[in-house]
């Protein structure tokens, strides 16, 4: 009777001290990931970061601390005035020390192989070592999928999956060639932290893609000196988000630091610190309450945009029939 039940204790205590030394290992290599584990070199990849998305939010704060860095800059945006602003405001920033190109493309309207041809232009003879996938398009408020108009659907769709896919394309041959370089694509929190974002549904699959997309050519690439990966933002202060800064919602340049301590390192990453702590204690959250949370929540943020939207379209009617 006494030797199953001395194993016994001693399988449980093992199991427990499995269990803590578990604990203990990954808390470990927490701290020294978050704080400790050095930076890479990011001139080491290549002498220009190209960024997409770089004249307003998370793109343009990064394109901003490449070059405070001294990384060459190519901007990628839509409106020639917003990339020229960019343009000088970096050069302002970093004394003329960098240098500061920008290329026109509209990710809505061109198509990939206008996409493709215009970046393979504006890179041809560039040292290109990062590129930041930072375009994205969003919902003005939540809502059903049957009731996302066939315009935003068509933008998420191409700004989201399609740009990021043909401009990746583009850049890759010469990364290849030079047998190195970075590929960071901003995705959300809303596919890999949380298991459901119900009425923002199409926006949400996109940025899946982006994860899994990351994930696959990472594997392709990286024996080929090339690091691919998906950095996860939860909230942060932009004009997508129109959210106030605080400790959980930072504001770009904030973030933008934190993400350039990730690059060259793991897949999937959430690079902020209280985003990473956020995200930690989320995932303990059984699926079926969140699941009823978000729910609940975002038919709370269909009701507000639904009565705002509302408002605007009363207000304009009312301008016009004053002006008739």
């Amino acid at each position: 009777m006494d030797l199953p039940h001395n194993f016994f204790l001693l399988a449980t205590a093992l199991l427990g001290f499995i269990s803590v030394c578990k604990f203990f290992f990954h808390f470990f290599n927490w701290i020294w990931i978050m704080f400790l584990r050095p930076h890479k070199k990011l001139i080491d990849y290549g002498s220009w970061a190209i960024i997409t998305g770089s004249t307003d939010g998370i793109g343009k704060a990064m394109a901003f601390e490449f070059a405070l860095k001294g990384l060459n800059i190519l901007l990628v945006g839509r409106s020639p005035l917003k990339l020229e602003a960019t343009s000088k405001e970096i050069i302002d920033k970093t004394f003329g020390n960098v240098e500061v190109k920008s290329v026109v493309v509209d990710l809505q309207n061109n198509s990939g192989e206008e996409i493709m041809n215009k970046v393979e232009e504006a890179i041809d003879g560039l040292d290109v070592g990062i590129l930041v996938n930072g375009a994205g398009v969003a919902y003005p408020y939540a809502r059903f999928f049957h009731e996302v108009d066939l315009d935003l659907m068509d933008t998420i769709i191409k700004v989201n999956v399609e740009g990021t896919t043909w401009i990746t394309k583009a850049v890759l041959p010469s990364m290849i060639k030079n047998k190195k370089g970075a590929i960071i694509n901003i995705g959300s929190g809303s596919t890999v932290v949380i298991p459901s974002y119900p009425l923002v549904t199409l926006y949400a699959a996109s940025k899946a893609y982006l994860a899994m997309f990351s994930a696959c050519t990472n594997l392709e690439y990286k024996q080929l000196g090339i690091d691919i990966q998906c950095q996860v933002p939860l909230f942060v202060s932009t004009k997508m988000t129109r959210m106030r800064a605080s400790l959980f919602v930072p504001t770009p340049d904030k973030y933008s630091k934190a993400c350039t301590k990730w690059i060259g390192y793991e897949k999937l990453v959430v690079p902020y610190l209280f985003h990473n702590l956020q995200s930690f204690l989320i995932r303990k959250i059984p699926d079926v309450f969140l699941d009823s949370y978000m729910l609940r929540n975002l038919l709370y943020m269909r009701k507000r945009g639904l009565i705002k939207d509302s408002q605007i379209k009363g207000s304009k009617a009312s301008s016009n029939s004053k002006t008739n």
